[in-house]
């Protein structure tokens, strides 16, 4: 039984941004290229929120995070979990 393992939107953002200048993004999203080898060894969930952000923004760069999403069982929101609309 694989162990299952939750993303949130930084992981596909730190994976499929373009490299950064600064040191520690730049670490961050090196540890996260070389952990996303290792994603066959994890059942991958994410939310439909998780979905929805990644697919906002620059249309290459969400067509990039959603490239990576591709494969990751998507988790339903419970209404409780959907985020207001306000504030």
């Amino acid at each position: 039984m694989s162990s299952k393992v939750y993303l949130e939107t930084t992981i596909v953002s730190y994976l499929t941004a373009w490299p950064s200048r600064d040191i520690v993004r730049a670490a961050q999203q090196e540890v996260t290229r070389e952990w996303w080898k290792t994603r066959e060894s994890f059942d991958l969930y994410a939310s439909e929120l998780v979905a929805d952000e990644a697919a906002a923004g620059d249309p290459d760069a969400a067509a990039r995070r959603l490239q990576a999403l591709r494969g990751v069982q998507l988790v339903a929101m419970t209404p409780e979990a959907k985020p207001s609309g306000g504030s």
